[in-house]
Order: structure tokens, then sequence, then C-alpha cells
């Protein structure tokens, strides 16, 4: 006969539940920044589930330093009365990006490129363990968006336009971060953000969806049905609204349709200060479990749902589900029996071994769009080589946002690896580097010219956001760069550097060669390896690409679900040598 006993895992959920206060029960559905004030503080009196770090000061020096942080704060956590442990949360977007000298790989869109599933499922193993190494149990990564506009600043973040291949590499992502949940390399992964993120109307952060539930239905939803399917530990809502209905307070599709509909039985964490901008109570209501209560919203959170619980605008079921699903996932991390991270795993960060499946991951990412008389590959006898543009020796240029920085940076780190190091690697003729095209190299045989957009995150991405001067196009500056080699006769090589594909047509025209190679992370030298003909092109394009700036007169930009306006590449196009 068949027992009606739940699992044990469940019991031992109901049994810690039953024990807990209200504040107790709040408190593990609350998140707050490790450098706040009184983040020790609150720890202990707001009995806090989880622990974020962001753009700010950082936990220490070293990567056991930020263990250290982290040890400490969790040490709190298991001396209150019940000791629950803390989960540490990170925005590990491509490799653990907060820590300087750790692995970063090319963003979401370059591995779109590659079609690489065992690439992408190694990637999210490499991440895991560096981001257990600098003291993390969690992190807001992979990003299942399904971009339609260019215009979109987060465009990169996401693997492609295409809904096929976005799920593929889901699953892959999912696997890859989380594997074995109670194996001290593995971390909880975020899948992100739920729903039509990338699906706003004019490419806005945070604007209006106006897909109907059909077009989200197909479109939108099978990736987050595979991330489900694959057990994933949790999911983002989106800063987005839908029907003009803020989706951090949409009970249809947060509940009805994601846990409900696909049986999610994991944590739903809001988005940065989700209560305060988006319902308050009613966040709570439409199914989020775990609330980024920052930056001034830790008493406002607190306060307002034990004041809602109260007067029954919140009912104390929809607590428990929420504190059930914290629970859940600590227990499945094995937090309760080993809270604390592996000092061992330290060696780990930036190792040769990891570097090299970003190495990888770079070479497969590029795509080749035009090879005039087979310019490439270059010749490594090639007597004389001139390269152009700041992006060619800026690893924080060729990385994009999210890299050591919220925002990126604009200047070199550590443990990176230029553009322009890999070709003086490669060249056995002379190189030469002319940042700004002003040195005048015209004797030289080829001149590769590196360009592109400067780093970004979120909103200060998008085209035509009041914060910014960005773009479709490339700006005159580096147009010029193109023209000055290519008006003296010189053949041209350009490598675009973008987090999205930019209106480039008249500069495609007029090089030898063009690539795209998206924002690649540490290791610029794969960029060399290719050009130099070690390894061939294989990616192919993650989006359709643009013809001129006037494709994005409506909603959305040239995409797979958009036959009235043609590309300049369709999808899934890419040259070989």
């Amino acid at each position: 006969m068949k027992s009606s006993r739940k699992p044990l895992l469940e019991q031992k959920i109901d049994s810690l539940l039953k024990l807990m206060t209200l504040e107790e029960k709040i408190g593990q559905m609350t998140q707050i920044i490790h450098f706040e004030e009184s983040a020790e503080e609150s720890v202990t009196s707001k009995f806090l589930g989880s622990i974020i770090h962001t753009q700010g000061p950082f936990p220490g020096e070293t990567a056991l330093e930020w263990q250290n942080k982290f040890i400490a704060l969790q040490k709190k956590a298991i001396s209150t009365r019940l000791g629950i442990p803390l989960l540490f949360a990170v925005d590990a977007v491509h490799g653990q990006n907060t820590f300087e000298g750790a692995t970063i790989f090319p963003h979401n869109i370059g591995l779109g490129a590659t079609r690489n599933e065992e690439l992408v499922k190694n990637i999210g193993k490499i991440t895991a363990i560096e981001s257990q190494a600098t003291g993390f149990n969690w992190v807001f990564s992979p990003c299942i968006a399904i971009p339609y506009n260019e215009k979109w600043g987060r465009v990169y973040e996401a693997f492609s336009e295409s809904t096929e291949l976005t799920a593929k590499l889901t699953k892959a992502s999912v696997n890859g971060h989380q594997g074995n949940l109670d194996d001290p390399k593995t971390v909880l992964a975020t899948a992100k953000h739920f729903i039509g993120d990338g699906a706003t109307d004019f490419g806005i952060e945070g604007g209006n969806t106006s897909l109907n539930s059909v077009e989200i239905n197909d479109r939108l939803l099978a990736p987050y049905r595979v991330a489900v399917k694959e057990n994933i530990g949790a999911v983002m809502a989106s800063f987005n609204r839908i029907g003009n209905v803020s989706m951090h307070a949409n009970k249809a599709l947060i509940t009805d349709t994601l846990k409900v509909g696909m049986n999610f039985n994991g944590i739903v964490v809001s988005d940065w200060k989700g209560y305060s901008r988006f319902g308050g109570n009613d966040i709570v209501n439409a199914g989020i479990d775990m609330v980024m209560a920052v930056d001034g919203d830790l008493e406002i959170f607190q306060n307002g749902l034990k004041k809602g619980i109260i007067d029954s605008t919140v009912s104390i079921s929809r607590i428990d589900d929420a504190v059930k699903r914290i629970l859940r996932q600590k227990f499945k991390l094995g937090l309760f029996d080993n809270p604390f991270p592996d000092t061992t795993l330290v060696t780990k960060i930036g190792s040769k071994e990891h570097r090299e499946i970003a190495r990888q991951a770079v070479r497969e990412s590029l795509v080749l769009l035009k090879n005039k008389n087979k310019v490439l590959p270059l010749s490594k006898e090639t007597k004389k080589i001139v390269v152009v543009g700041e992006h060619a020796n800026n690893s924080g240029l060729q990385s994009g946002g999210w890299t050591v920085n919220w925002q990126g940076t604009k200047e070199n780190y550590k443990g990176a690896t230029t553009i322009l190091e890999g070709i003086k690697q490669q060249a056995k003729g002379e190189v030469v580097y002319d940042s700004t095209a002003t040195k005048n190299h015209f004797d030289a045989d080829v001149a590769i010219i590196v360009l592109g957009e400067t780093p970004y995150a979120e909103f200060f991405g998008d085209i035509g956001h009041e914060s910014n001067e960005l773009k479709l196009t490339l700006s005159e500056e580096h147009q010029n760069y193109i023209k000055t080699y290519q008006e003296k006769g010189v053949k041209t090589v350009v490598v675009l550097v973008s987090g999205r594909p930019l209106v480039v047509t008249n500069q495609i025209n007029n090089s030898d060669a063009f690539v795209a190679a998206w924002l690649l992370g540490s290791e610029g030298d794969g960029v060399a390896e290719v050009l130099f003909g070690d390894y061939n092109f294989s990616g192919k394009l993650p989006h359709s690409w643009p013809k001129s700036v006037e494709d994005f007169k409506g909603k959305y930009g040239p995409n797979l679900w958009d036959k009235s306006v043609e590309p300049l590449f369709p999808f899934g196009f890419g040259l070989t040598y």
C-alpha cells in the first residue's frame, strides 16, 4: 500500500515552520545588502533570510576575505533561536563578474552565437565554483529573456531572439550552475526576469509588454518551462508591465502560470526595491516569496507585511508558502549541515583551466559577417599589422556591463588578456598600435580595427534613455577609424565589440572583413586565435541583424516573429573560412 506520508524533506520544512514566529517568517522573506549600515545587527534582530552583494563596497580584497565576511554573517544567522542559515546571492551573469581576477565569459548573447550547449553547461559549472569560492551559494543567472528590440539595454544578457535556442541553452545553463545542489561546488540558479522584460514596446527597460496571452505563451514561456523542469531553485520577477499591470503584482502569471501551471516549487524573488516600487503587499499576494528590501526598504517591507497580516489583507497561508519555498532551497543546498563556503575553492578562481573554457567560448562566439577576397585568416608572417581603436587594448571595454562594477569598467582589470595582446602573441611580423587612428601607419599590410560600444547595464543601456548618448550606430569617431585606413588603401578587418547588433551597413560595405565579437569577457586572445586561423569561425547570429535605423520605427526591430522588416543578415547567418 502506497504511503501517504510526505517526503522527509517536506517533513523537515513543516516541522521548522511550526516553530517559527511571525517575525521569523517575515525575516526569512527578507533580503538586504551586506554593506548596509545595520546589516550585521539585522541578521539576528530581523531574522534575515538572505544577503546580496551588489554595486558598493567590496566584502574584502581577497577571495578569502570575501568568504570570511560572509562566514561572519552566517555565524550570526545560525546563532539565532532556530539557527536558519542565510542564502548569499550575487549577480554572476557572465562568470563571477563582481570579483576582479575571476574568469569572465562572453555575455549570453555571445554564448547564443556559439549554439554550444555543452560549453554553456561548463560555463555554468565554472561560474558556480568561482561564486562559491567567493562566498556565494545563490546566483541571479541565467537571464532567459527573449529580446525583440536592439534599443533595449539588456539585449546582451539574453541568449537569443529565438525561443527554441534560448530554451536549449537555458537547460544547459541551469544544469551547469545547479548540478547536484548539495555539492559545495554548485549554486542555486535564478531564471530571470519573469516575464516579458525583453519584449517591451520600443525596447524600454521596465516598460509595457503589449504581447497578448497567446503570444506570451508561444514565444516567451518555453525557457521557463524548461528551467522549472530542470528544478531551477529561483525565478526573479521583472520590472516591466504586461497590459499595464506590474509583473511584480501579476498574480495570474506568477502564481497561476508559474507556480501552479508549471508546478514551480522554488523561490520567486523580487528585483531591486520591488516592495516599495511595485505595490507593497500586492507583490506578496501575487506570489513574490523573497523581497529585495534594499536601499531603505527593510523597515517599510517588514512593517508593511506585518500590518497586512494583522489586518488580513495578506493571509498567513501565503506567508507560510513563501517561507516553505525558501527553507526548501536551503535544505536542498545542504546549508543546515554545512553552511560555510569551501576555502579550498579559492585556488580555482581565474585558473588556467577555467580561462581555457572562456577562450573557447570567445572563439566559438565570433560571427564572420564579411570576408572579401579571403583577407582572413591573416598570415602570421604578415610584415606589418596596425591595430586600431581603444577597444583593442582595454579588457574593460571588451567585456561590457556587469564586469567588476555594475556598469562595467572602462579600464583594464586583473587577470584579463586584451585583443591586442592576443594579436601580438600570434603575429611574427611587426605589430603597431594606433588607439585613435591618428598615427598614420598607412604602410601597414592590414589594419585590424577594433571598435564598438562603451559598457552599460540595465536602463543606462537603453538607446534613447536620457542618461546616455547611445545610438544604434557607431560613433562618428569610430566610423572615422575605418575611413582613415580604408581611404588609404589599407586592407581593413573590423572587429565589432557590442552588446547588440548595431546598424553598421556602411562600415561592413567599406571593410574587407567584418567580425561581430559581442562582449567577450576576459580572454581577448581568443579573437586573435581565430583571426590568424588557428581556429575557424563557427559562430552564428543569435539575432537578426538590422539594415538601417529605419528598421526600428515600430515597437520592435527585425526579429524572427516580424517578417515585415527584412534584416541585413538573418538569424543564424555566419561565414566560415
